[in-house]
């Protein structure tokens, strides 16, 4: 079944422009993989904290109360978004999540602890829908994929930030200071509001015709064009939803939700657990987190690589294959081998979690009509936030069990395995 062709047509944009509203988008993304890598990076420290006695249970669940946040948030910010501002909602997520982490620092107990990062992954949830809706539109058509990897860089940098971080002042500050550096990016605010437009898109769906044509002078761009029928679409919250779950979309949805809950089990819980799993199979600390910097920057670069294949080759075929790439790296990584070939499948299953996922999304954004873009990126992240929250839970699960370690990569593996089958069975995107 083919999708329904994006009803905006496409921006020229001056590349100027791109690159501000890439810098900004990266900037967001890049802050939102710090808050979220630093919980992987400090997990073996909190195991070791005496004042908490946490269990592999609770560990895991440690790291999966901001998911639950980011569950609510992705559906809720993404709609409002459509509704209220990309850029509005966009700079208020990054402050919640900022201003939150120094309360995780503060917090006296698990359940303070708790209670920030739930609240935190509210706004921690919103960037992405939002970051990929702004991105999507202010690229061309022929660079969307490969700009949205350039975009998304960002997250894996994050999490590469938090293991540097962590391995620089873990042994000083421990697990509170490298938290707590997660309140830093709230100076940078300010220039960032200053640079990003809002989006046209949602002023012209909006009924603000004279505000889009302003903003569209100024940055030197035409006003994009846009239905009645996709203009009413924007008078409600409900009527956003009838499009995003309409008939024809409907194959596609089931496709991306269950590949991005997949996507996300695996980005999750490897990002939770690999330093904790590496470490019990007989790394030092500062080699488990090394771990995590291979997994993290080789997702960057591979976003960039994948976005590019994307763009040149379909979405479908390069996605699927390095789903499968990566399921069989994770595989791979229950064997014993040298410190270089054990780099390399890190690295692979960072490009086949990762990178697959982050360009799927930006496929997704794409994918659904502009004037409910960001509202079909929210919903699809909600749902695939429960993978999200599984992940850190399976792999504290697997832990406590008994199987051993070797259980934990054949479940991520198969979880790798789903996700590239329902990339396969996408259907095609008419082109526009």
């Amino acid at each position: 079944m083919s999708a329904v062709p994006n009803e905006l047509v496409a921006l020229r944009v001056p590349s100027r422009l791109t690159g501000r509203v890439l810098l900004v988008c990266w900037l967001a993304i890049l802050f939102e993989g710090y808050d979220v890598g630093v919980m992987g990076a400090v997990l073996p420290a909190l195991a070791e904290d005496k004042a908490w006695h946490l269990s592999p249970i609770q560990l895991g669940a440690m790291g999966s109360y901001a998911l639950i946040g980011m569950f609510f948030g992705a559906f809720l910010i993404g709609t409002l978004s459509d509704l209220l501002g990309r850029r509005r909602m966009l700079l208020t997520c990054a402050a919640l999540f900022s201003l939150t982490m120094t309360g995780a620092a503060w917090a006296p107990t698990p359940g303070w602890f708790a209670l920030f990062r739930l609240v935190g992954g509210l706004g921690l949830g919103g960037v992405i829908p939002v970051a990929a809706a702004l991105t999507i539109e202010y690229s061309a058509p022929h660079r969307r994929h490969f700009n949205y990897g350039v975009m998304y860089s960002g997250y894996s940098f994050g999490i590469l930030c938090a293991a540097a971080v962590a391995i620089r002042l873990l042994p000083e500050v421990g697990w509170r200071g490298v938290i707590a550096c997660g309140a830093v990016p709230l100076v940078l605010l300010w220039p960032m509001a200053r640079a990003l437009p809002e989006s046209l898109e949602y002023l012209v769906s909006q009924g603000r015709h004279a505000q889009a044509v302003e903003l569209a002078a100024r940055l030197g761009v035409e006003v994009p064009a846009l239905p009645a029928r996709a203009s009413s679409a924007q008078r409600g919250w409900r009527a956003v939803l009838r499009e995003v779950f309409a008939k024809q979309h409907l194959r596609a949805t089931l496709c991306f939700w269950t590949a991005l809950f997949c996507g996300l089990l695996l980005v999750y819980g490897l990002n939770t657990w690999l330093p904790t799993i590496m470490r019990k199979s007989g790394y030092d600390l500062g080699s488990s987190l090394t771990f995590l910097i291979v997994f993290s920057l080789a997702s960057a670069l591979g976003g960039l690589v994948l976005g590019k294949l994307a763009d040149r080759a379909g979405v479908r075929a390069t996605l699927g294959v390095f789903y499968l790439l990566g399921a069989l790296a994770v595989l791979a990584l229950m064997y014993r081998h040298g410190m270089a070939l054990n780099y390399l499948f890190v690295g692979l299953a960072g490009v086949g979690s990762i990178s697959a996922s982050l360009i799927l999304t930006g496929h997704l954004a794409d994918y659904y009509p502009g004037s409910v873009r960001a509202a079909a990126t929210g919903w699809a992240l909600s749902f695939s936030r429960i993978g999200a929250m599984t992940g850190p839970l399976l792999g504290g699960y697997v832990a406590a069990s008994g199987l051993g370690i070797a259980a934990n990569f054949v479940v991520f593996a198969l979880v790798g395995v789903l996700a590239a089958c329902a990339v396969f069975m996408l259907p095609a995107k008419r082109s526009t």
